[in-house]
């Protein structure tokens, strides 16, 4: 990859070109998929700490992009562009300008997207052409190789969910929604989700460890949790159950009190029988889309999500042994 630190305001300028490669240890056929459903470019676009609550991605010859990037800061980076080749699984040719504040292109950009099979693997190169810039470019083309970079390194997190059976992603405005396949049971994976000794092993996300105080788990009944952090800091969490249809569903709403993290939301969690193996979809819905945004940001709830499937996991997969 290299990049040149001039730009040319002219019409023509090569001076930023990338050339970015990567190789996933994912099939050709999934990430084209997530190079062409809006529903994954919203959930990997855009650099470390960057969400997406505007995303039109209509992957087709001719189709409109426009993206609204929203930094960690609050601050909104428009983007729009419109598609000019689609050669599935093979190669996205697409054409995108980001956009000042009265909605004028500051820079124009050629994107060239090549996918090769590598033996089940996938070799991804990106070529990305400056063809137009304004005077008022090189501020954000300076950044332009790190942004691709961390915008692929979480390309490469989502593939990596998705070859593991794990799916995380904050979708419609309020939701959050996660699904994982577990290799056991739905007994098993029931009975370490309703279990307070084994909840208290894997509950949290790494690092983290989770003291239960109470756990009555009938409709109605509460659940009290510390989460402590590895920095030493106590996360308070008091739930209350609203539905319980072993081994099937699971419904619990967190409603705080004067003592614990002023976070409201439900959760819905099923557990599916696939062959010997389980899945399990957790939905996440908070009362706003603020409320929603503001989890992910302040506590990292789509990470977290993420984080708990994974410890879990581990413990299924360390009772089974035992067992």
């Amino acid at each position: 990859m290299a990049a040149n630190p001039k730009v040319n305001p002219s019409t023509q300028s090569s001076e930023w070109d990338l050339v970015i490669t990567r190789v996933f240890d994912a099939p050709r056929q999934l990430v084209w998929q997530t190079w062409t459903d809006p529903t994954h470019i919203q959930q990997w676009w855009g650099p470390k700490g960057f969400t997406n609550p505007r995303c039109e991605w209509d992957a087709r010859a001719g189709g409109a992009i426009r993206i609204d990037m929203r930094a960690p800061d609050g601050v909104v980076y428009p983007m729009s562009g419109t598609f000019k080749e689609i050669v599935e699984p093979e190669r996205i040719v697409f054409m995108s300008s980001a956009l000042d504040d009265q909605g004028n292109s500051m820079f124009d950009i050629l994107n060239t997207v090549l996918f090769i099979d590598r033996s089940g693997k996938t070799e991804m190169t990106l070529q990305v052409r400056v063809m137009k810039a304004t005077a008022v470019a090189p501020q954000y083309l300076k950044g332009m190789e790190i942004g691709w970079n961390q915008s692929l390194d979480r390309l490469g997190a989502r593939l990596a969910e998705a070859v593991a059976g794990s799916e995380i992603a904050a979708t419609g405005e309020r939701d959050i929604v996660g699904t994982h396949l577990f290799d056991a049971s739905r007994d098993l994976v029931w009975k370490m989700w309703t279990d307070r000794y084994h909840v208290a092993q894997w509950w949290g996300p790494k690092g983290f460890r989770t003291t239960i105080e109470k756990m009555d788990l009938r409709p109605g009944g509460e659940w009290l949790f510390i989460m402590h952090g590895p920095d030493g800091r106590d996360y308070r969490n008091r739930v209350i159950y609203r539905e319980i249809k072993k081994p099937e569903r699971l419904v619990y709403e967190n409603v705080p009190d004067d003592r614990s993290e002023p976070v409201r939301f439900v959760t819905t969690v099923t557990l599916a029988e696939e062959g010997d193996k389980t899945s399990v979809r957790v939905h996440m819905v908070f009362p706003t889309a603020a409320e929603r945004d503001h989890n992910v940001k302040t506590y990292g709830a789509v990470e977290g999500l993420r984080q708990h499937f994974g410890r879990l996991a581990d413990h299924v997969q360390k009772t089974s042994e035992e067992v």
